[in-house]
């Protein structure tokens, strides 16, 4: 790197005042943050310049591969060249998609290293999730975690100490500066860690509706280029699938509940709603690979991986892999499996009850999940502890005829306990009852899946 002629707070200037940031401007600024040789404030500083003014997209990039650099980038075995694949997802409600998906993909022989992150306001988290297995064990060095994907050839883990360490600063900032939603601060957080991750193949799970960060489609396809561009030019080849998120994916929100419904998927017996993300997702990142032609191909062997039993034994050897002990492990992926025997169940449970007759139209996902972050279900700042037993299942459908009484929602809960205005909130929005509706369900209901590739 040449050295850069401006100090930090010229850099700051530069970027407040519209210019654009070159090369070693930005290499300077991130060897700043992760040696330490800023002050916090300056930080936060040169992160709301770039909220406010946004950068071009040779910015971006310069950006996405420098916090690349910033730590240790993953090598892998020459006979895995072009199986190393992952699945990123901006977020949402009931998103347990890569519990089952990443076994699955390992069953069809690609490997899967898969760095997952923790919940954060609204949105629950797949580490979280995990966690709510006893003994399972999301910290892994390097070394174990080749180990586990060259026997098993899937591992769902936690950012380390060395990869990406400016990420994991400036990620703590942005939540702290209100900077989350920058385009080219978000692209460079997810890019830059699947880019250390030297994966083959990525496929994007770029959200848009109530309940994710992208409202609409526009703003989501805005961001769905932004991170492919980047992914393609960091040498991984990168494709975004576009997905409705305002209703909840499946039936169960929590976490040692997604685990539950996560299992039973893998058993075969899970909704549709999420056996169709998985497949769509897991067949782009086949078809990506050259393992099969067509997308259908590739979904219908990803489906077969999950109705066969295949992905389960997956599922099985990952959680011994990472602590789980065996007879926890096959317990809880046997057929009659009694889940709270090992998943923590929570003291209470309680039934909503619908107020008047209708068809289910639609059933708000953001204010479910905030109830139960309010519950104990999710956290506000980053390490706080969470409760693992809290959550929700749905107990109607979209399209479902209901009558006046008809329970819809259990909510699993401890302390603090379910208000009355809590079960107000979840009553009012979510359940979306068409009053004027009440004889027979609609003949097309949306689902969460929206058929949208997206190739730069």
């Amino acid at each position: 790197m040449q050295a850069t002629m401006l100090s930090i707070p010229d850099l700051i200037k530069k970027k407040r005042d519209g210019n654009a940031l070159s090369d070693d401007d930005i290499q300077f600024f991130l060897q700043a943050v992760v040696e330490n040789n800023i002050q916090e404030a300056q930080t936060g500083a040169m992160l709301m310049a770039i909220f406010m003014k946004g950068m071009v997209a040779t910015e971006t990039m310069a950006l996405t591969k420098a916090m690349k650099l910033s730590g240790e980038v993953l090598s892998w075995p020459e006979e895995w060249a072009g199986l190393v694949v992952d699945k990123h997802s901006t977020g949402g409600v009931g998103d347990k998609v890569s519990l089952v998906l990443a076994p699955a993909l390992a069953a069809c022989g690609l490997k899967v290293p898969m760095i997952s992150g923790r919940g954060l306001s609204h949105t629950g988290g797949t580490l979280d999730k995990l966690e709510s297995i006893p003994g399972f064990n999301v910290s892994q060095p390097f070394p174990k975690l080749r180990s586990i994907l060259a026997e098993v050839g899937c591992v769902i883990v936690g950012q380390t100490v060395s990869l990406v360490p400016a990420d994991r600063i400036l990620y703590a900032l942005r939540d702290a500066t209100s900077t989350v939603e920058s385009l080219p601060l978000i692209t460079g957080s997810i890019i830059s860690k699947k880019a250390a991750e030297s994966l083959n193949s990525l496929v994007l799970d770029v959200k848009f509706g109530r309940s994710a960060i992208c409202k609409d489609l526009a703003s989501a396809k805005a961001l769905g280029e932004s991170l492919v561009t980047a992914g393609n030019n960091l040498g991984m080849n990168t494709r975004a699938v576009f997905t409705h998120m305002s209703n909840p994916i499946g039936r169960c929100i929590g976490n040692s509940v997604e685990v539950i419904e996560s299992l039973e998927t893998l058993k075969g017996k899970g909704p549709s709603d999420l056996m169709e993300l998985v497949s769509t997702l897991g067949g782009v990142l086949l078809v990506m690979t050259g393992k099969v032609s067509s997308l259908s191909e590739g979904g219908r062997l990803i489906t077969e991986s999950v109705t066969g039993g295949a992905a389960l034994a997956k599922f099985q050897a990952m959680m011994v892999a990472q602590g789980v002990s065996n007879e926890n492990a096959q317990s809880l992926c046997s057929a009659q499996a009694d889940y709270h025997r090992i998943l923590r169940r929570a003291d209470h449970q309680t039934e909503l009850r619908t107020h008047t007759q209708g068809v289910v139209m639609e059933i708000d996902g953001l204010v479910l999940a905030e109830v139960l972050h309010q519950l104990g279900a999710g956290r506000t700042n980053a390490g706080e502890p969470i409760n693992h037993s809290v959550g929700a299942e749905l107990l109607v459908s979209l399209g479902e005829s209901v009558n006046k009484g008809r329970p819809w929602l259990r909510i699993h809960f401890e302390s603090p306990a379910l208000t009355p205005d809590q079960t107000k909130e979840a009553w009012r929005p979510p359940i979306g009852v068409d009053y004027a509706r009440d004889a027979s369900p609609p003949e097309f209901v949306k689902n969460n899946f929206v058929p949208t590739t997206l190739k730069i």
